[in-house]
């Protein structure tokens, strides 16, 4: 491992430095398969990869192209955009705590990290590569980089938000109307219904209607991995921490604001022939719409990657 972290280290092109806060130690609680198991000189690999632009075909991109450490690992487009301005047709996901994550991509076309990690490279919109030219480029064979890449997603995080303090003890973390937000999260809102847990999903695939455009699906979603007839213009559900880092919203990020998304479920998504029984009009008043959105800002906390040196 030692030789694979010199080679990796030495042609890496623009795999600065960054860390928000403290890094993570190995002993917190993140999951990783028997498989592939975290180790210190595995991650730091992995850092490094993610920022080497020798992943992409004509040497102008890495991951963190689409995946921005300032922007909790998103990218502030609507759609992701690979090599020569290739732009693709969804939204590039926030990558924060992933570890905990069931399925993966909108469409939960990848089961576990150690899948996911290698498709970006070999996507003709994305990074546009294959496999081989990138073993050859770094000296390191197909399972070593996304083992790598896996165990050094599984680090991203953000916690010690303002609600993660109320929700430990601190009354004071959250003022009033942000208290009121949290009680239409919870109640009329519906939101807690499929924004459960610690990351506020519950990597599930649910039809908001927001791919029903003119009549038609514009995206069939998870029906292209299932073909289960429910899962028409199905998405997975994302994780809500660190909303103000990531706009647009959605998929296909066709909602610019907090506000936007806010006022699609009060009015009960976009009605379409495969729309979640979940998603039904909740008639927000001006109120509640306000309280709600400062509610889900308190969401936004420290990122952090990385591990403890």
């Amino acid at each position: 491992m030692k030789v694979l972290l010199a080679l990796a280290l030495a042609g890496a092109m623009g795999a600065e430095a960054w860390i928000v806060g403290p890094p993570l130690g190995l002993d917190s609680y993140l999951p990783a398969p028997a498989a592939n198991p975290l180790t210190r000189k595995k991650i730091q690999l992995g850092r490094v990869l993610f920022f080497d632009k020798r992943m992409s075909r004509d040497g102008t991109l890495s991951c963190a192209s689409c995946h921005d450490p300032n922007l909790s690992f998103s990218d502030g487009r609507a759609f992701a955009r690979g090599i020569a301005g290739a732009e693709g047709t969804r939204n590039s996901p926030a990558l924060i705590n992933r570890g905990y994550g069931a399925v993966f991509f909108w469409d939960g076309r990848a089961s576990s990290l150690e899948e996911q990690a290698l498709q970006p490279i070999t996507n003709p919109k994305e990074l546009g590569n294959t496999i081989e030219v990138v073993e050859r480029r770094i000296g390191l064979k197909r399972a070593d980089i996304a083992d790598a890449l896996a165990s050094y997603m599984r680090t991203i995080r953000s916690g010690d938000s303002r609600f993660d303090r109320y929700a430990a003890g601190q009354t004071s973390a959250l003022n009033e109307l942000e208290k009121e937000g949290l009680k239409v999260f919870r109640g009329k809102g519906g939101c807690s219904s499929c924004h459960i847990g610690p990351s506020f999903t519950d990597e599930r695939f649910h039809n908001t209607g927001v791919a029903w455009q003119d009549g038609r699906l514009a995206d069939e979603g998870r029906f292209a991995v299932s073909e289960i007839e429910r899962d028409r213009g199905a998405f997975k559900t994302p994780t809500l921490r660190d909303l103000s880092r990531t706009a647009p919203y959605m998929h296909d990020g066709s909602l610019a604001t907090l506000d936007d998304v806010i006022e699609l479920y009060s009015k009960g998504g976009r009605p379409n022939p495969y729309l979640d029984t979940q998603i039904r009009p909740r008639d927000l008043t001006s109120n509640e719409k306000l309280a709600l959105a400062a509610f889900l800002r308190t969401l936004t906390g420290r990122v952090s990657e990385g591990f403890q040196r």
